[in-house]
């Protein structure tokens, strides 16, 4: 008996079986008990029972193919490959989509040995499906919960292990009609109870949710859209059943869909241009570059494996397959040689990737660029563009460019191959010439390097030899044309005279006189070949102006006495240049240096150093050191003799004076105590020339009192001391400068106070008087205080109005000119009851005027009658509402007064 490997432990139908091992892409091994192993199809037919509507890439069935040999390989055909297609593994494949006819579609499948060419067939017939498959398909399609114990039984019973479920698989991108019913889950629990199932899982309630759906009831499993194995390969998903109550009544299953992959993605290349290069002349099999693409669908199925090929070579010279491409891996590699960057220095290649292992029929394809540079190598040898260059040079002359050489060379410029240098190899064993590259030309520039001399050479033949910065590729070798030869012609010119030796050095003693022959000093002319008169001497430099030169002989004399202790003899030398110049053309001259060593006479005396001295007025300690100097050198300096003169008596009797060394003596109190003060001790001091020469220096002693260190401690030492001229002139010019400025602050002080007062007298015209505070110090007093003398408010008779004030004439608080309205007149006679009348019917009078300042005013009562300048006693808080006056007026009045006219203008407004 024969069973199906890999299925799971229970009964299925054939038709289940086929269609799931199909779908799962699992071969099914035929293991027969007791039959011979033999190569071939163990069936003569494949039957299949599918669906009417076939789409591209969806796998029909499964091809079983035994090997009794492992190692054989067998490629799989169909004799109809426009709609069908075998992969590797014997599952067969839509080509395209279209629909099945009512009958059944027969087709052969070749099985092909590649090394023994042994070919085998079989016949696969497919079968529509029929109408009523989808109720069959229910029925055969379920997915049993496995039975559990018995918890209510009082003994217990063996449970079966749990199911072991094999995947579904769902091809992707199927067309429906969704929802697409998978299979059944049910119980054994159902025949007696009311169940619930449900699944659980991404893809059900977990994100993606809602692509797999249940039917509660019965339990059905379905899809609702399509799928998309690129985004997700597989579900799994866990089935639950439970009572009307929620009760669990089933250990959950795990329920594994698997996505099955199709064709529905094309290679796509990583970069759309590669770019890659191969050195010139490679031989064939070099590698270049790899060139890769990528597919999303299964790459471990022959829709994700992906072979590449060349379409095109551009440009086809010399060869148009000059590059192969490993259809596996990208990699390309050279096939033909003949790379000459020279003629051609790039290639277009046109590189395809197919899935489907290559299949031109089946397979998806797409395209990218391979672009391949060819490197230079240094397979030209630089030549020269002429057999010989010439150039000249005039002589002494250096750093000049004296010829250009030229090479061709026809590597890629500016590069290792192409840059050119070059070498002499014969005709300057001096080194006076140099050849530098120019880095943008190439050329050679030949240098001078080495002054030369027209007198010695007059022509230079060079051999140079050009070659590149790296060596020449393998064999080749260098033309006669890399080297070339360069002659180059010097030019005479004038040259400077020279004077021999220089510096010329003359030994003498100093003091000679003036008129003094010293030497002779020449100059050569190396110019033999032009005919140039005598040369003619100058002086260049005399420092001390002591020397004098013969223009026509170069002889040296004395102008002046030499003096070795001059400042400008340095380290016993004195240093004069001289100059001799020819008639050429042009002129030239040279100068040379007379160095004269002069030597030391005893033409100094010696003395003291320094010429001012402390000491101490008692004889312990009261010693002081001193120095001879002498401008002279040994032997006419030291060592010196130190002694004191006889007269005045008074030195010798008061100081003694020891020599310590050959330059220092100490001179100290003779007396047991000397008064403080600054006495003049001469000193004769004797140098030891020959003859001797001495002088008699006077040093200043200060005298004073001394602590036990031997420093002064006395005031006459400070008033001694004193301060200079300098310093007391500057103090001096500090207090002046001082007392100045005081000066000038307390004048500044003043001339700010007076402008102070002179701005606190002046009134700004603009100001009001209404607009100041004004201050009454005093005040009445009681009863005493209150009798007044009314008299004064009554209006004399006698004074006119016009002779109070003239015409033209206004105080600022007084109001602009208009028709003066009619005021009260007061009798002569003075009653103290008149006042307040008076008042009130001025008042009156003010509060109709029209022209009345509608503000409290300051009214002077000096006077009253008809026009009194006093103005108005008009109040904003008069009994009068003032309905009946025009205020428009008061837009005349100026800026402090348009609030006003705001207020009270503007008619009914």
């Amino acid at each position: 008996m024969c069973r199906i490997a890999g299925a799971p432990p229970r009964i299925l139908p054939p038709l289940l079986l086929v269609v799931l091992a199909a779908l799962h892409q699992a071969p099914i091994k035929a293991t027969c008990e007791g039959t011979l192993c033999k190569t071939g199809f163990p069936e003569d037919v494949y039957n299949a029972v599918i669906s009417r509507g076939i789409h591209e890439g969806q796998p029909l069935l499964n091809v079983q193919f035994r090997s009794c040999e492992e190692s054989r390989k067998v490629h799989f055909e169909s004799s109809a490959p426009t709609d069908f297609r075998v992969g590797k593994d014997g599952v067969v494949y839509a080509a395209r989509s279209f629909q099945l006819s009512p009958e059944p579609t027969k087709f052969l499948l070749y099985a092909k040995d590649k090394e023994t060419q042994e070919q085998w067939e079989v016949a696969v017939k497919l079968v529509p499906e029929p109408e009523n498959a989808e109720k069959e398909q229910k029925k055969m399609d379920d997915i049993v919960f496995p039975r559990q114990q018995n918890k209510h039984s009082g003994h217990l019973q063996r449970q079966k292990r749990d199911w072991v479920i094999p995947p579904i698989n769902l091809p992707e991108n199927s067309r429906g009609p969704f929802p697409q019913e998978l299979v059944r889950i049910r119980s054994d629990r159902d025949k007696s109870l009311s169940l619930r199932y449900s699944v659980t899982g991404p893809g059900a309630d977990q994100p993606p949710t809602g692509i797999f759906i249940i039917n509660p009831i019965s339990g059905q499993l379905s899809v609702t859209k399509p799928l998309d194995r690129e985004q997700i390969a597989s579900f799994h998903l866990r089935a639950h059943a439970v009572d009307v109550n929620g009760n669990q009544v089933e250990n959950p299953i795990d329920i594994v869909i698997n996505v099955i992959d199709m064709n529905d993605n094309r290679p796509e290349f990583l970069h759309q241009v590669w770019n890659g290069t191969v050195p010139e002349g490679s031989k064939p099999g070099t590698y270049v570059m790899t060139v890769t693409a990528i597919d999303a669908d299964d790459p471990n199925v022959l829709n994700g494996m992906l072979r590449y090929r060349i379409l095109s070579q551009a440009p086809s010279t010399p060869s148009p397959n000059m590059f192969t491409i490993n259809n596996e891996t990208g990699d390309i590699i050279t096939v033909a040689a003949g790379l000459d960057r020279e003629k051609v220095q790039q290639y277009t290649l046109i590189i395809q990737a197919t899935d489907m292992e290559g299949n031109p029929t089946y397979g998806l394809s797409n395209t990218a660029t391979a672009v391949i540079t060819v490197t230079d190598v240094n397979d030209n040898p630089p030549e020269f563009t002429a057999m010989i260059f010439y150039g000249e040079v005039p002589e002494n002359r250096v750093d000049v460019i004296v010829a250009n050489l030229t090479v061709t060379d026809k590597d890629q410029p500016h590069t290792p191959a192409w840059n050119a240098i070059y070498r002499m190899t014969s005709g300057d064993p001096l080194g006076r010439f140099a050849i530098l590259t120019d880095p943008n030309s190439n050329d050679g520039l030949v240098t001078v390097v080495k002054p030369i001399d027209f007198e010695t050479n007059r022509m230079f033949v060079l051999t140079v030899a050009a070659e590149n910065q790296v060596p020449l590729a393998k064999g080749i070798q260098h033309p006669p044309q890399s080297t070339a030869t360069v002659s180059i012609t010097v030019i005479d010119v004038n040259e400077s005279p020279y004077f021999v030796p220089d510096p010329k050095i003359e030994r003498k003693e100093e003091g000679l006189p003036a008129g003094t022959i010293l030497t002779t000093f020449t100059a050569q002319d190396p110019d033999r070949y032009m005919q140039q008169t005598t040369l003619r001497y100058s002086k260049l430099s005399d420092p001390a102006n002591w020397l004098r030169i013969d223009p026509n002989t170069g002889q040296i004399t004395t102008t002046g006495v030499l003096d070795r202790e001059s400042p400008h003899v340095k380290n016993n030398m004195y240093n004069a240049t001289f100059l001799a110049s020819d008639n050429g053309i042009p002129p030239m001259s040279g100068s040379g240096t007379l160095q004269i060593i002069l030597l030391d006479i005893n033409d100094n005396a010696p003395r003291v150093d320094p010429q001012e001295a402390t000491t101490c007025e008692t004889l312990q300690p009261n010693a002081t050191n001193i120095t001879a100097i002498d401008d002279d050198i040994d032997p006419n300096a030291g060592p010196f003799a130190f002694e004191l003169p006889i007269n005045p008596p008074s030195v010798r009797k008061n100081w003694t004076i020891i020599r310590i060394s050959g330059d220092r003596a100490q001179l100290a109190l003779r007396i047991k105590f000397l008064e403080a003060g600054i006495y003049d001790v001469p000193i004769i001091i004797t140098d030891s020339g020959n003859p001797p020469k001495s002088s008699t220096s006077i040093l200043k002693v200060k005298v004073c009192q001394c602590d036990i260190n031997g420093d002064c401690t006395d005031a006459d030492r400070i008033v001694g001391a004193g301060l200079g001229t300098g310093a007391i002139i500057a103090i001096l010019l500090c207090i002046i400068i001082l007392l100045i400025l005081v000066l000038m602050f307390v004048v500044w002080m003043k001339r700010r106070d007076k402008e102070r007062q002179a701005k606190q007298l002046l009134i700004d015209p603009e100001d009001d008087v209404r607009d100041n505070i004004l201050k009454y110090d005093e005040e009445g007093g009681g009863e005493e205080d209150q009798d007044y003398d009314l008299s004064q408010l009554q209006q004399p008779d006698t004074i006119k109005p016009d002779t109070i004030k003239s015409v033209g004439i206004r105080r600022l608080d007084e109001r602009p000119i208009h028709a003066e309205p009619q005021y009260p007149v007061r009798s002569a006679a003075p009653h103290p009851g008149d006042i307040g009348d008076f008042i009130n019917e001025g008042l009156k009078a003010a509060d109709n005027d029209p022209t009345a300042p509608p503000y409290d005013s300051l009214l002077v009562f000096d006077y009253e009658g008809s026009g009194s300048t006093a103005g108005s006693l008009s109040s904003l808080n008069s009994s009068s509402s003032g309905g009946e006056q025009d205020y428009d007026y008061l837009n005349d009045w100026g800026p402090r007064f348009k609030k006003l006219a705001d207020m009270y203008g503007g008619g009914d407004d």
